[in-house]
C-alpha cells in the first residue's frame, strides 16, 4: 500500500503577523481511493511543539483568509479555492485559539460538522468579530470537506463553496484563478 505522509510546519513568522511559536505535524493517508480514511497504523497523526495559536499554513495571509482544523480539510478545500490563503489548525481546540493575522478583514471558518467543530467556530467567531473582523462559517455538507471532496467530487464541492463565500472573493479567489488555469 502506498502512503501519502504529510508534514506540516508551524514557524515563527512575526515579521507576517501569523504566529508565534514552531511545531511540526504529521499525517500518514492511504493513497488507495478503495481504501478511503486514515491510514492502518497505530498513530496515523501526531503533533509535537507548541501549537496552541499556531497552524500551518497554506499561502500567506493579508486581509482574508480562510481557516480549519485539519489539514487534509483544508488541502481539500484548497482544490477549489487554490488562490485563496489557509491555515490548518490541527485541532478544533488549537482553531479556537489560532492568532490572527493582523491586517486581517474576513475570517472564513471551515467548520467541521460536530460539536467541536460549532465550539471552536463559535470560540473564534466571537474572538475575531470582537476583534472587527468580518467571520463568515463554511459549512460542508457531510462531516468535513474532505469528506465532501471525496463521497461528492470536486465539482459539488466547488458549487457548495462558492455559494458561501462574499461576493467580491468569488470574483478574487475562484473566477481570477480559473482564468489563469485556462
Amino acid at each position: 500500500m502506498l502512503l501519502l505522509i504529510l508534514l506540516g510546519f508551524s514557524r515563527e513568522l512575526r515579521k507576517l503577523g501569523f504566529c508565534n511559536g514552531p511545531g511540526l505535524s504529521r499525517v500518514i493517508s492511504p493513497l488507495d481511493p478503495i481504501r478511503l480514511g486514515k491510514a492502518p497504523i497505530e498513530t496515523p497523526r501526531r503533533v509535537m511543539g507548541d501549537l496552541l495559536g499556531n497552524a500551518v499554513r497554506f499561502g500567506i495571509a493579508d486581509d482574508v483568509l480562510t481557516a480549519g482544523e485539519g489539514i487534509e480539510t483544508m488541502l481539500s478545500l484548497r482544490c477549489v479555492l487554490p488562490a485563496m490563503p489557509m491555515v490548518a489548525a490541527l485541532s478544533a481546540n488549537h482553531l479556537a485559539a489560532i492568532q490572527l493575522p493582523p491586517a486581517l478583514r474576513r475570517l472564513y471558518i471551515a467548520r467541521d460538522a460536530d460539536l467541536a467543530g460549532d465550539h471552536a467556530a463559535t470560540t473564534l467567531t466571537g474572538r475575531s468579530q470582537g476583534a472587527g473582523i468580518e467571520t463568515i462559517a463554511l459549512s460542508p455538507r457531510l462531516g468535513d470537506f474532505n469528506e465532501d471532496l471525496r463521497a461528492l467530487g470536486i465539482d459539488e464541492l466547488w458549487a457548495d463553496v462558492r455559494v458561501q463565500l462574499a461576493p467580491q472573493d468569488v470574483v478574487r479567489f475562484i473566477l481570477t484563478a480559473t482564468a489563469r488555469t485556462k
